[in-house]
């Protein structure tokens, strides 16, 4: 299609509006697509290191209140 002038290319023959409105949903849905998995991926890198760290901790408390057992204990 062929426009005169900048200002008719941007009216888009009176079909500007739905147009432009077309193309921005299309890049926010993309945007969308492209940084949602990455947004999510930290969440859940997050909630890993988070969990092993309290995992060590809590080995860490157990094997630090642990009692040797006496010797007469340890045979049975």
């Amino acid at each position: 299609m062929y426009f005169d002038s900048f200002s008719e290319f941007l009216a888009m023959g009176g079909h500007g509006l739905f147009v432009w409105l077309a193309y921005a949903a299309f890049v926010i849905v993309l945007t969308w697509n492209i940084v949602a998995p990455k947004i999510r991926r930290r969440q859940v890198l997050d909630a890993a290191t988070r969990y092993w760290r309290r995992e060590d901790v809590k080995n860490a408390r157990a094997q630090a209140t642990e009692v040797p057992l006496p010797l007469a204990e340890q045979n049975d």
